[in-house]
């Protein structure tokens, strides 16, 4: 499987800095900065990317997992709200909320239920965002 990128610039304090965010395919590129990240600002922000990365790997997982069961989805629908807060040492990623529909033919709510959970179990985003392991190559310039 390959391995896909981004890469960021910043440049400035935190409070009054800027930067931008390109996906390595190109499909997206776009601004940042912390009001945008802590408030309303404009541009993009590192948790709407993640929640986006969430949403997309989630509804691909249930669909999988549907699939493999013989229930084929016509649709599914997902968001995440991922939550940002202060907390004692600094800011944290405290919670992601997962809202799917899904339009599945001759499935009923229990067997639904069951193959969602599994889904957000076993989606590779959620498996990352419950911890994994981080490198990093760091150098000055």
């Amino acid at each position: 499987m390959p391995t896909r990128s981004a890469e960021a610039k910043w440049h400035g304090n935190l409070i009054e800095g800027r930067g931008a965010i390109k996906l390595g395919s190109g499909a997206f590129e776009g601004p940042y900065d912390w009001r945008g990240r802590s408030a309303d600002g404009a541009g993009t922000n590192p948790e709407e990317l993640i929640a986006a990365a969430h949403a997309g790997c989630y509804s691909m997982a249930l669909s999988h997992e549907l699939s493999t069961a013989g229930t084929p989805p016509k649709s599914i629908h997902t968001s995440a709200q991922v939550t940002l807060e202060q907390v004692d040492n600094g800011f944290a990623i405290t919670k992601i909320h997962l809202v799917t529909e899904a339009e599945i033919p001759g499935i009923d709510a229990d067997a639904f239920q069951k193959y969602a959970e599994s889904a957000k179990k076993n989606c590779p985003v959620s498996k990352v965002l419950a911890g994994a392991e981080i490198t990093l190559q760091a150098s000055l310039i």
